[in-house]
Protein backbone atom coordinates (compact mmCIF):
# COMPACT_ATOMS: atom_id res chain seq x y z
CA UNK A 1 0.00 0.00 0.00
CA UNK A 2 1.52 3.24 -1.23
CA UNK A 3 0.63 6.01 0.82
CA UNK A 4 1.99 9.82 -0.27
CA UNK A 5 2.25 12.34 3.29
CA UNK A 6 1.77 15.61 1.14
CA UNK A 7 1.86 18.93 2.65
CA UNK A 8 0.23 21.67 1.83
CA UNK A 9 2.42 25.40 2.40
CA UNK A 10 2.13 28.79 1.89
CA UNK A 11 4.89 30.62 3.30
CA UNK A 12 5.33 28.70 5.68
CA UNK A 13 9.62 28.25 5.56
CA UNK A 14 9.10 28.63 9.77
CA UNK A 15 6.66 25.91 10.02
CA UNK A 16 8.37 24.01 7.40
CA UNK A 17 11.41 23.93 9.59
CA UNK A 18 10.08 23.60 12.97
CA UNK A 19 7.95 20.51 11.71
CA UNK A 20 8.96 18.69 8.81
CA UNK A 21 12.00 16.79 10.50
CA UNK A 22 9.02 14.99 12.80
CA UNK A 23 7.19 13.74 9.96
CA UNK A 24 11.27 12.76 7.90
CA UNK A 25 11.78 11.03 11.04
CA UNK A 26 8.42 8.53 11.44
CA UNK A 27 7.40 8.63 7.96
CA UNK A 28 9.92 5.98 6.37
CA UNK A 29 7.09 4.01 4.88
CA UNK A 30 5.99 6.92 2.74
CA UNK A 31 6.62 8.99 -0.11
CA UNK A 32 6.90 13.31 1.45
CA UNK A 33 5.72 16.26 -0.61
CA UNK A 34 5.49 19.68 -0.37
CA UNK A 35 2.80 21.46 -2.30
CA UNK A 36 3.46 24.90 -2.41
CA UNK A 37 0.99 27.64 -3.29
CA UNK A 38 2.77 30.29 -4.96
CA UNK A 39 4.74 31.29 -2.18
CA UNK A 40 6.39 34.31 -1.94
CA UNK A 41 8.79 33.55 1.04
CA UNK A 42 11.76 31.18 0.40
CA UNK A 43 10.31 28.16 1.39
CA UNK A 44 11.30 26.57 -1.91
CA UNK A 45 15.09 26.99 -1.81
CA UNK A 46 15.32 26.30 1.90
CA UNK A 47 13.10 22.73 1.04
CA UNK A 48 15.95 22.20 -1.79
CA UNK A 49 19.12 23.19 0.31
CA UNK A 50 18.18 21.45 3.02
CA UNK A 51 15.66 18.43 2.26
CA UNK A 52 16.61 16.73 -1.11
CA UNK A 53 14.82 13.57 0.12
CA UNK A 54 11.07 15.87 -0.02
CA UNK A 55 9.75 16.13 -3.28
CA UNK A 56 8.13 19.42 -4.38
CA UNK A 57 5.28 20.06 -6.53
CA UNK A 58 4.95 23.96 -7.30
CA UNK A 59 1.35 25.16 -7.91
CA UNK A 60 1.00 28.02 -9.93
CA UNK A 61 -1.09 30.25 -7.45
CA UNK A 62 -2.63 30.23 -3.99
CA UNK A 63 -6.30 28.16 -4.10
CA UNK A 64 -6.58 28.18 -0.85
CA UNK A 65 -6.70 24.71 1.08
CA UNK A 66 -8.84 22.65 -1.64
CA UNK A 67 -7.50 24.20 -4.36
CA UNK A 68 -4.23 23.66 -3.53
CA UNK A 69 -4.80 20.02 -2.84
CA UNK A 70 -6.79 19.70 -6.12
CA UNK A 71 -3.66 20.59 -8.36
CA UNK A 72 -1.42 18.60 -6.59
CA UNK A 73 -2.67 15.37 -5.96
CA UNK A 74 -3.30 15.17 -9.85
CA UNK A 75 0.71 14.78 -9.66
CA UNK A 76 0.81 12.43 -7.56
CA UNK A 77 0.92 8.50 -7.66
CA UNK A 78 -0.43 6.87 -4.44
CA UNK A 79 -3.26 4.36 -3.31
CA UNK A 80 -3.61 6.47 -0.10
CA UNK A 81 -3.01 10.53 0.21
CA UNK A 82 -2.54 12.22 3.88
CA UNK A 83 -3.41 15.71 3.76
CA UNK A 84 -1.26 17.11 6.42
CA UNK A 85 -1.04 20.30 7.46
CA UNK A 86 2.76 22.09 7.86
CA UNK A 87 1.83 22.87 11.44
CA UNK A 88 1.75 19.52 12.95
CA UNK A 89 4.30 17.26 14.24
CA UNK A 90 3.46 13.36 14.12
CA UNK A 91 5.11 10.50 16.48
CA UNK A 92 6.73 6.95 16.15
CA UNK A 93 4.62 4.75 14.13
CA UNK A 94 1.57 6.97 13.38
CA UNK A 95 1.31 5.47 10.24
CA UNK A 96 0.88 1.86 10.95
CA UNK A 97 -2.34 1.79 12.43
CA UNK A 98 -3.70 3.87 9.88
CA UNK A 99 -2.57 1.34 7.31
CA UNK A 100 -3.93 -1.40 9.22
CA UNK A 101 -7.51 -0.39 9.37
CA UNK A 102 -7.29 0.63 5.58
CA UNK A 103 -6.36 -2.98 4.62
CA UNK A 104 -9.06 -4.84 7.09
CA UNK A 105 -11.31 -2.03 6.32
CA UNK A 106 -12.45 -2.11 2.64
CA UNK A 107 -15.25 0.28 2.61
CA UNK A 108 -12.86 2.72 5.20
CA UNK A 109 -11.98 5.50 2.63
CA UNK A 110 -11.35 8.65 5.12
CA UNK A 111 -9.55 7.97 8.33
CA UNK A 112 -8.29 10.20 10.91
CA UNK A 113 -5.57 10.24 13.92
CA UNK A 114 -5.68 11.55 17.25
CA UNK A 115 -5.32 15.38 17.15
CA UNK A 116 -4.02 16.76 20.50
CA UNK A 117 -2.57 20.03 20.95
CA UNK A 118 0.77 21.07 20.17
CA UNK A 119 0.89 23.73 23.09
CA UNK A 120 -1.23 21.41 25.41
CA UNK A 121 -0.35 17.95 24.62
CA UNK A 122 -2.55 16.14 27.30
CA UNK A 123 -5.43 18.40 25.85
CA UNK A 124 -7.06 17.61 22.51
CA UNK A 125 -6.78 20.12 19.34
CA UNK A 126 -9.83 22.11 17.93
CA UNK A 127 -9.40 21.34 14.52
CA UNK A 128 -10.81 17.80 14.51
CA UNK A 129 -10.21 15.98 18.24
CA UNK A 130 -11.35 12.58 18.37
CA UNK A 131 -13.35 12.54 14.94
CA UNK A 132 -16.16 14.73 13.76
CA UNK A 133 -19.86 15.40 13.53
CA UNK A 134 -22.39 18.00 12.90
CA UNK A 135 -26.00 18.61 14.09
CA UNK A 136 -29.04 19.14 12.25
CA UNK A 137 -28.64 22.39 11.38
CA UNK A 138 -24.57 21.92 9.98
CA UNK A 139 -22.78 22.76 13.13
CA UNK A 140 -19.44 20.89 13.29
CA UNK A 141 -18.84 19.09 16.73
CA UNK A 142 -16.16 17.07 17.74
CA UNK A 143 -15.37 14.20 20.59
CA UNK A 144 -13.45 15.79 22.48
CA UNK A 145 -13.95 19.36 21.85
CA UNK A 146 -17.51 21.10 21.36
CA UNK A 147 -17.20 24.85 20.13
CA UNK A 148 -14.48 26.27 22.61
CA UNK A 149 -14.76 23.57 24.99
CA UNK A 150 -11.72 21.12 24.58
CA UNK A 151 -11.65 17.94 26.96
CA UNK A 152 -8.34 16.51 28.32
CA UNK A 153 -7.32 13.34 26.90
CA UNK A 154 -7.35 10.60 29.69
CA UNK A 155 -8.17 7.41 27.47
CA UNK A 156 -11.40 8.22 26.96
CA UNK A 157 -11.06 8.22 23.06
CA UNK A 158 -8.60 6.06 22.34
CA UNK A 159 -10.92 3.50 20.96
CA UNK A 160 -11.72 3.28 17.26
CA UNK A 161 -14.86 4.75 15.93
CA UNK A 162 -17.18 5.64 12.87
CA UNK A 163 -17.26 9.44 12.35
CA UNK A 164 -19.08 11.30 10.31
CA UNK A 165 -16.20 13.79 9.46
CA UNK A 166 -12.07 13.72 9.43
CA UNK A 167 -10.45 16.92 9.68
CA UNK A 168 -8.14 18.10 7.65
CA UNK A 169 -5.21 19.43 9.95
CA UNK A 170 -4.52 15.54 8.80
CA UNK A 171 -6.91 13.42 6.41
CA UNK A 172 -6.02 10.13 5.03
CA UNK A 173 -8.12 9.28 2.05
CA UNK A 174 -8.31 6.11 -0.76
CA UNK A 175 -6.35 7.85 -3.89
CA UNK A 176 -9.47 6.58 -5.97
CA UNK A 177 -12.29 8.12 -3.82
CA UNK A 178 -10.54 11.26 -3.76
CA UNK A 179 -10.58 11.03 -7.87
CA UNK A 180 -14.25 9.81 -7.64
CA UNK A 181 -15.70 12.64 -5.61
CA UNK A 182 -13.28 15.47 -7.74
CA UNK A 183 -11.54 16.01 -5.28
CA UNK A 184 -12.46 18.99 -2.49
CA UNK A 185 -14.77 21.95 -3.38
CA UNK A 186 -12.89 24.83 -4.71
CA UNK A 187 -15.79 27.41 -4.04
CA UNK A 188 -14.71 26.60 -0.02
CA UNK A 189 -11.24 28.26 -0.52
CA UNK A 190 -10.45 27.04 3.01
CA UNK A 191 -12.10 26.02 6.16
CA UNK A 192 -14.91 23.12 6.50
CA UNK A 193 -14.18 21.65 2.92
CA UNK A 194 -13.14 18.60 4.64
CA UNK A 195 -16.99 18.04 6.07
CA UNK A 196 -18.17 19.11 2.95
CA UNK A 197 -15.77 16.12 1.57
CA UNK A 198 -16.60 13.29 3.95
CA UNK A 199 -20.16 13.96 3.63
CA UNK A 200 -20.01 13.77 -0.04
CA UNK A 201 -17.87 10.34 0.32
CA UNK A 202 -20.71 9.09 2.92
CA UNK A 203 -23.35 10.18 0.53
CA UNK A 204 -22.32 7.22 -2.00
CA UNK A 205 -21.92 4.80 0.59
CA UNK A 206 -18.48 4.61 2.05
CA UNK A 207 -17.23 5.15 6.13
CA UNK A 208 -14.94 7.34 7.95
CA UNK A 209 -13.36 6.30 10.90
CA UNK A 210 -11.18 7.74 13.80
CA UNK A 211 -8.13 5.74 14.96
CA UNK A 212 -6.91 6.72 18.22
CA UNK A 213 -3.98 4.51 18.28
CA UNK A 214 -1.83 6.83 15.49
CA UNK A 215 -1.37 10.90 17.71
CA UNK A 216 -0.32 13.60 16.34
CA UNK A 217 -0.02 16.93 17.75
CA UNK A 218 -1.39 19.94 15.82
CA UNK A 219 -0.63 23.99 16.59
CA UNK A 220 -3.88 25.20 14.88
CA UNK A 221 -4.56 28.51 13.59
CA UNK A 222 -1.24 29.28 11.96
CA UNK A 223 -2.88 30.47 8.96
CA UNK A 224 -6.03 32.23 10.55
CA UNK A 225 -6.16 32.14 14.20
CA UNK A 226 -10.19 32.11 15.64
CA UNK A 227 -9.47 35.99 16.35
CA UNK A 228 -9.63 36.67 12.37
CA UNK A 229 -12.60 37.68 10.96
CA UNK A 230 -11.70 36.18 7.42
CA UNK A 231 -12.20 32.95 9.10
CA UNK A 232 -15.56 33.74 10.67
CA UNK A 233 -16.67 34.60 7.27
CA UNK A 234 -15.13 31.68 5.88
CA UNK A 235 -16.63 29.11 8.56
CA UNK A 236 -20.36 30.42 8.38
CA UNK A 237 -20.12 30.91 5.00
CA UNK A 238 -18.84 27.21 4.13
CA UNK A 239 -21.50 25.80 6.52
CA UNK A 240 -24.49 27.08 4.42
CA UNK A 241 -22.66 25.44 1.37
CA UNK A 242 -22.02 22.37 3.13
CA UNK A 243 -25.53 21.73 4.40
CA UNK A 244 -27.03 22.53 1.05
CA UNK A 245 -25.28 20.52 -1.05
CA UNK A 246 -26.14 17.66 0.92
CA UNK A 247 -28.64 17.54 3.55
CA UNK A 248 -31.11 15.57 3.93
CA UNK A 249 -34.64 16.65 3.74
CA UNK A 250 -36.53 19.94 3.40
CA UNK A 251 -33.59 22.02 3.13
CA UNK A 252 -35.43 25.57 2.46
CA UNK A 253 -36.94 24.89 6.44
CA UNK A 254 -33.47 24.31 7.47
CA UNK A 255 -31.95 26.92 5.47
CA UNK A 256 -34.20 29.42 6.97
CA UNK A 257 -33.97 28.11 10.36
CA UNK A 258 -30.00 28.61 10.13
CA UNK A 259 -29.87 31.87 9.24
CA UNK A 260 -31.55 32.83 12.20
CA UNK A 261 -29.50 30.70 14.69
CA UNK A 262 -26.65 32.55 12.95
CA UNK A 263 -28.35 36.30 13.12
CA UNK A 264 -28.44 35.10 17.02
CA UNK A 265 -24.76 34.06 16.77
CA UNK A 266 -24.00 37.41 14.77
CA UNK A 267 -26.03 39.67 17.99
CA UNK A 268 -24.20 37.72 20.20
CA UNK A 269 -20.61 39.23 18.57
CA UNK A 270 -22.05 42.65 18.71
CA UNK A 271 -22.59 42.23 22.96
CA UNK A 272 -19.11 41.10 22.96
CA UNK A 273 -17.24 44.09 20.74
CA UNK A 274 -16.72 41.96 18.04
CA UNK A 275 -18.80 44.13 15.31
CA UNK A 276 -16.04 42.68 12.79
CA UNK A 277 -17.34 38.99 13.22
CA UNK A 278 -20.97 40.28 13.24
CA UNK A 279 -20.07 41.73 9.60
CA UNK A 280 -18.21 38.95 8.84
CA UNK A 281 -21.53 36.89 9.13
CA UNK A 282 -23.55 38.99 7.26
CA UNK A 283 -20.96 39.14 4.54
CA UNK A 284 -20.99 35.20 4.55
CA UNK A 285 -25.03 35.20 4.19
CA UNK A 286 -24.25 37.56 0.72
CA UNK A 287 -21.62 35.19 -0.96
CA UNK A 288 -24.07 32.16 0.13
CA UNK A 289 -26.82 33.81 -1.70
CA UNK A 290 -24.41 34.55 -4.68
CA UNK A 291 -23.63 30.88 -4.87
CA UNK A 292 -26.97 29.59 -4.47
CA UNK A 293 -27.65 28.21 -8.00
CA UNK A 294 -24.32 26.30 -7.87
CA UNK A 295 -25.14 24.87 -4.56
CA UNK A 296 -28.78 23.85 -5.75
CA UNK A 297 -27.95 22.05 -9.11
CA UNK A 298 -25.35 20.32 -7.51
CA UNK A 299 -27.77 19.27 -4.75
CA UNK A 300 -30.32 18.13 -7.50
CA UNK A 301 -27.60 15.64 -8.56
CA UNK A 302 -26.77 14.24 -5.82
CA UNK A 303 -29.69 11.11 -5.74
CA UNK A 304 -28.57 9.33 -2.16
CA UNK A 305 -28.18 11.48 1.17
CA UNK A 306 -27.42 9.78 4.37
CA UNK A 307 -29.01 10.84 7.99
CA UNK A 308 -26.27 12.97 8.62
CA UNK A 309 -26.70 13.78 12.64
CA UNK A 310 -27.12 12.52 15.85
CA UNK A 311 -28.18 15.55 17.32
CA UNK A 312 -30.99 17.94 16.72
CA UNK A 313 -29.05 21.14 18.16
CA UNK A 314 -25.33 20.89 19.22
CA UNK A 315 -25.88 24.93 19.85
CA UNK A 316 -29.40 24.23 22.27
CA UNK A 317 -27.17 21.02 24.15
CA UNK A 318 -23.99 23.33 24.52
CA UNK A 319 -25.58 26.99 25.76
CA UNK A 320 -29.03 26.07 27.28
CA UNK A 321 -28.46 22.13 28.67
CA UNK A 322 -24.96 23.07 29.32
CA UNK A 323 -23.83 19.94 27.91
CA UNK A 324 -19.87 20.57 27.53
CA UNK A 325 -18.60 16.61 27.20
CA UNK A 326 -19.31 14.35 23.94
CA UNK A 327 -19.71 11.62 26.17
CA UNK A 328 -22.92 13.21 28.17
CA UNK A 329 -24.53 14.34 24.72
Amino acid sequence: MKIAVVILNWNGKKLLKQFLPSVIAHSNVADIYVADNASTDDSIDFLKANYTSIKIIQNKENGGYAKGYNDALKHIEADIFCLLNSDVEVTNNWLQPIIKTFKKESNTAIIQPKLLDYNKKDYFEYAGAAGGFIDKYGYPYCRGRIFNTIEKDNGQYNDPSEIFWASGACLFVRSNVFKKLNGLDEYFFAHMEEIDFCWRAKNIGHTIKYVGKSEIYHVGGATLSNTNPKKTFLNFRNSLFTITKNAKGNIFLLIIIRLILDGIAGIKFLFEFKPLHTFAIIKAHFSFYGHLNYLLKYRNRTKNKVNYYQKTSIVFDYFVNKKTIYKNL
